[in-house]
């Protein structure tokens, strides 16, 4: 059967898909709300994960700055929902390990 044309944003919207660029730049985007919500010094020594259920999982480099996000998570959850509105992210979950 016989397929007329598509429109070039379909076709690339589909792609994307299919390539996984959307997860990439997803991604992307998810780092640079990390950094603006924790601060430089912060974003410096964690990495953003996937989100799951609504909850973001953050790898942090030690054991003290899992405690000072712990205690920075209310302002942080709040400045994440304004920067990624669309992720509707409830919860962070801070765990140590490797950074690189």
């Amino acid at each position: 059967m016989a397929r007329g044309p598509e429109r070039i944003g379909d076709v690339l919207a589909q792609l994307t898909a299919r390539r996984g660029f959307a997860g990439i730049r997803r991604a992307g985007v998810c780092e640079a709300a990390w950094r603006e919500a924790a601060g430089e010094l912060a974003a410096r020594y964690s990495r953003v994960g996937m989100i799951r259920r609504g909850k973001l999982e953050v790898t942090v480099a030690n054991s003290t700055l899992v405690q000072e996000l712990s205690f920075q998570k209310p302002a942080l959850l709040k400045a994440l929902a304004r920067l990624l509105p669309d992720e509707r992210i409830q919860d962070l979950r801070f765990r140590v390990g490797a950074i690189d």
